[in-house]
């Protein structure tokens, strides 16, 4: 055979073996994400507080199951936000959480002869179905825990974050046809109005993803910023957000 058709043959050969040399990489180094993914976002959760459950990764992609009721948004909320994994969901369902009997204590004094009359505990009112209702109760609950950012960022406080989650809690017991619109306000800085706008646009996704995380329909949240252009009365109420019943 000559050298021209012995170099023609050698260059698919060439070309298969630089192939699969590529696909080892490729695969050695998705383990290595994997493994990295998994270090960080165990070491996020048992920061947390959430280390009774199960963790694991398919690429970028967390799966999480095993976790008590009362801690799995929250669980699901601390992988998502460990840098690099793109996306989190839970596997079966999350374990009711279990609580020990309590032993009532034998009476002290011997039992009279005619019965205690019986009463009836009051339980909390039923959510507002109204709009009027649930915006009032939207603002109560802002007044009294407000959502706050940290200074100069759209990333949330622990207390700010908390916050929201209550209110998505309460809105997910609201009816079914009514939508929410974040509004998010901020000061006027040294950045000027192209700076303040975004920030404050930035502020109110980070709220709506929390509520979209937490019981309501991406397609019932809307947000907007409106950066310093409407300054509020109080001292310090600049740096706000708003929802609004549409």
């Amino acid at each position: 055979m000559s050298g021209g058709r012995r170099w023609i043959l050698m260059v698919p050969i060439a070309v298969l073996v630089t192939a699969l040399l590529a696909a080892v990489v490729t695969w050695v180094r998705a383990g290595d994400i994997q493994q990295d993914l998994t270090s960080r976002a165990q070491a996020a959760l048992a920061g947390a507080g959430l280390s009774a459950g199960h963790l694991g990764f398919h690429g970028r992609d967390a799966t999480l199951s095993g976790f008590p009721l009362d801690q799995s948004l929250r669980a699901l909320e601390v992988v998502r936000a460990v840098d690099g994994v793109r996306a989190a969901r839970f596997e079966g369902d999350a374990l009711p959480v279990t609580t020990s009997p309590v032993t009532s204590a034998p009476p002290s004094t011997p039992p009279s002869s005619s019965p205690p009359p019986t009463t009836t505990p009051a339980g909390p009112p039923p959510p507002p179905t109204d709009k009027a209702g649930v915006q009032a109760e939207i603002d109560r609950m802002l007044a009294e825990a407000p959502i706050s950012f940290v200074p100069n960022t759209a990333r949330l406080t622990p207390e700010g974050a908390q916050a929201a989650r209550d209110v998505a809690i309460a809105l997910a017991k609201s009816p079914a046809s009514f939508r929410y619109r974040v509004t998010g306000h901020v000061a006027r800085g040294p950045g000027g109005a192209t700076a303040a706008l975004k920030l404050s646009q930035d502020r109110a996704r980070a709220v709506a993803r929390i509520l979209t995380s937490n019981g309501l329909t991406a397609k019932r949240v809307t947000y907007r910023g409106l950066g310093d252009t409407r300054p509020a009365s109080g001292a310090g109420e600049d740096r706000r957000v708003e929802i609004t019943v549409l």
